[in-house]
């Protein structure tokens, strides 16, 4: 399977993956950011562009923001060469996908006339019930691709009642954060690989492609607008939701020849309250079925959720926080609510070892996921390996007192302890928080480290 040059115009024109470089030293002199045929920083490579004039306060009307400036050809190619990974060329199909890609150069601004009040820092912040000032949008059509991409004061959608991203759910969307560091800078985190698994998603539901980088840029460039938001504190974040839906006026099922695309941002506080790290207990019943082999689970598509719900409402009533995802006729974990899942054990055949599921087609690429694998990797002090694990094996490693640790990843909470599974009518006791948890702990302390962190790391995109 090929991959196209840059200059190919396809939607799904995209590099191959990953090519051999040179690790950069982290804090080294920091280049500008091209916004070339999907662009992204490589990590390490990028710092991102200071404070140079887009914004210069609030001003009536709608405002064309000058053009960012350009990289050499080199520099981009040393930020192709990492961060990009490969998309399938059997999601594309023929090229029939192929449009404009719209351009972070062409955004336009429009400021709010009516802010709106700032959170109260002395309250707590509930997840995803405040939001800022400001949104970013871009719209598209079959004939005409993308138009211009704007960021305007945050308002209500106008959508036809026969819109395909409420009928058929053709939508999906992503998490990520920014965060506020020690130093008062706002740095998002690893946003490549949001940018990575959106656009796989998009491919997946045949709604339009677009370029990363470009994509990236519009979104730093709102976070900037609205970066007084971003809460101070090292438990606090800015939660970031781009979004992208099907706009077909049409009750027929086929691919939608309009589309929107929009993000919000949302300030949030601790998952946990305080400096506690509360475990949760879990729901392990095969006869609820998250995701399977061939279907797409392993995309961020608004139609993995729904279905959940029902499920997390029969954990509550059977005394269970969370719901431990089983796959297959051996009982496979899979997934922890909306989370990956972690185990720390000694395996049976007597080393160390961090396991998570293997991304087979039903397992989310979570970044902090993928994020914890290349910490412990760094570390070398035990194995870490992606691959399948049953309740079988669970249970023995339970019973020869095996297991160290068990938790769950994702955006929200960072890490989230394990303390017991209800699995067959019984409650399996797991001994995470007896145990620290002292890797929990670790992984915490180093992703609190890197995120607001002052200095600059790999992982973080200054904004």
């Amino acid at each position: 399977m090929g991959s196209p040059s840059p200059a190919d115009s396809s939607a799904c024109a995209l590099y191959q993956g990953p090519a051999p470089h040179k690790r950069p030293i982290i804090g080294a002199a920091r280049p500008a950011w091209g916004l070339g045929q999907a662009t992204l920083p490589r990590e390490g490579a990028w710092a991102g562009r200071g404070r140079n004039g887009f914004f210069p306060g609030p001003r009536p009307g709608r405002a064309q923001l000058p053009a960012a400036p350009t990289m050499a050809a080199a520099a981009q190619a040393k930020i192709w060469a990492r961060k990009l990974l490969p998309v399938s060329w059997l999601l594309c199909g023929p090229r029939r996908y192929a449009s404009s890609n719209f351009k972070a150069a062409d955004l336009q601004l429009e400021m709010t006339q009516e802010p709106h009040q700032k959170p109260d820092p002395s309250k707590p912040l509930v997840f995803g019930k405040t939001f800022t000032d400001h949104m970013l949008m871009v719209e598209w059509k079959e004939e005409e691709g993308w138009g211009q991409p704007r960021i305007q004061p945050f308002q209500n959608l106008t959508l036809h009642p026969a819109c395909s991203g409420l009928h058929y759910s053709m939508q999906l969307f992503e998490g990520m954060k920014a965060f506020k560091g020690s130093d008062q800078r706002v740095r998002l985190f690893r946003p490549w690989l949001n940018m990575d698994r959106m656009l796989r998603s998009a491919l997946r539901l045949c709604l339009p492609s677009f370029d990363k980088g470009e994509l990236l840029e519009c979104i730093r460039r709102l976070v900037e607008v609205d970066k007084d938001w971003v809460p101070e504190g090292n438990s606090s974040s800015l939660y970031i939701r781009p979004v992208l839906i099907g706009n077909e006026p049409s009750l027929g099922v086929s691919r939608s020849s309009q589309a929107l695309l929009f993000v919000i941002l949302c300030p949030v506080g601790a998952y946990f309250p305080g400096d506690a790290v509360d475990p949760v207990s879990l729901l392990a019943d095969p006869a609820f079925i998250r995701a399977w082999i061939g279907g797409v689970g392993d995309y961020k598509l608004g139609g993995n959720y729904g279905p959940t719900v029902l499920v997390q409402q029969e954990a509550k009533k059977r005394g269970c926080e969370q719901v431990l995802w089983l796959y297959g006729p051996d009982h496979q974990l899979t997934e922890v609510g909306t989370m990956n899942i972690f185990i720390y054990w000694t395996h049976e055949d007597g080393v160390l070892e961090l396991v998570t599921p293997s991304l087979d087609g039903v397992i989310l690429p979570g970044v902090v996921r993928q994020s914890l694998l290349d910490l412990a990797r760094t570390w070398g002090e035990f194995r870490v390996a992606e691959r399948k694990v049953t309740m079988k094996e669970l249970l023995r490693a339970l019973e020869e007192g095996r297991v160290r640790e068990v938790f769950g990843s994702g955006t929200a909470c960072q890490v989230c302890p394990v303390h017991q599974i209800l699995y067959q009518g019984k409650h399996l006791h797991i001994p995470t928080m007896e145990n620290g948890p002292e890797l929990i702990l670790r992984f915490l302390k180093e992703l609190k480290a890197i995120q607001y962190g002052a200095g600059a790391h790999e992982w973080m995109l200054p904004v």
